[in-house]
């Protein structure tokens, strides 16, 4: 069996973590979004042999266990109790190390398609629980809806779908790792975004008040060693766009404009400035 899927990138709108579980595992608040900048899955299966094998375009993406998208393939075969190969090729469209979700969006899309092809009939709750062994981003990618995400990132409630909006998304060159940042994170120092604020925004469809309370509690933790972020951020809004901020655990930077034309301005001016430039729209139906 073959199929070919994609796996959409996500950003974070309203990303707040008011505080730690026990061990130092993080509490979330956020609100997410899924949008047109994606990766392109071919997911093929066999009963010749139980080897699970991925592949991609980029030479420098993980390898073997460390990389997400093995893992769900993994962790469904013994979910599913399925002895058959698998093997995954990925053509990356989403940067890497980005605060993006790119690998979190692969494992995602290898469940729910593996779920289709088996015919498992495990129902989304099931693949949200399946992809929290993976990664915190998992479940949200599972769903890939507007979505408050809650808890260790398992708790999904949808959210009504954005006003109509374009983003610009612009990753500056360096990468940040994500467990070191959050080692970092001293939540008596964190700022934290007002998320229900943009969650009321959301769901009455306030483009201007969702643009207002938009936040990220990470984004200064991250700016301290990458002043990128800040610039980044600043270019944007001067080009004209209606809001501006870091996405998850950065280094990306996404701007907001509630027109497409206003979307181009922007494009074209980080274009000149930054490698990685991407015009998107939202995706999803939301609730």
């Amino acid at each position: 069996m073959k199929r070919i899927v994609r796996a959409p990138a996500k950003i974070n709108l309203g990303l707040d973590t008011p505080h730690a579980y026990a061990r130092g595992v993080l509490e979330w608040k956020m609100v997410m979004i899924s949008v047109d900048l994606a990766d392109d899955l071919q997911i093929e299966t066999t009963s010749a042999n139980s080897h699970i094998q991925v592949f991609s375009d980029k030479g420098f993406l993980p390898e073997g266990n460390r990389n997400l998208a093995y893992q769900a393939a993994r962790v469904f075969k013994h979910a599913a109790q399925i002895d058959d190969g698998i093997t995954i090729h990925i053509q990356k469209r989403i940067p890497v190390s980005a605060g993006l979700g790119g690998g979190s969006s692969d494992a995602a899309a290898v469940l729910r398609t593996l779920n289709d092809m088996y015919q498992t009939n495990f129902s989304d709750r099931q693949l949200e629980e399946l992809g929290l062994k993976i990664d915190s981003d998992v479940p949200y990618c599972v769903y890939g809806k507007p979505a408050l995400v809650t808890g260790k990132g398992d708790q999904i409630t949808p959210l009504q779908p954005l006003p109509a909006c374009w983003l610009v998304i612009a990753k500056p060159g360096v990468s940040i790792s994500t467990l070191k940042l959050l080692r970092s994170v001293k939540h008596d120092e964190l700022s934290h975004p007002n998320i229900d604020a943009l969650i009321a925004a959301i769901q009455t469809g306030n483009y201007e008040q969702m643009v207002a309370n938009m936040g990220n509690a990470l984004e200064a933790v991250a700016a301290k060693n990458h002043p990128e972020v800040n610039i980044l951020k600043e270019r944007m809004l001067k080009a004209g766009a209606d809001g501006a901020q870091m996405s998850g655990s950065g280094p990306t930077v996404f701007g907001i404009c509630r027109q497409l034309s206003r979307a181009k301005r922007v494009y074209n001016s980080i274009s000149g400035f930054c490698r990685e430039v991407y015009l998107v729209a939202p995706v999803g139906e939301g609730a």
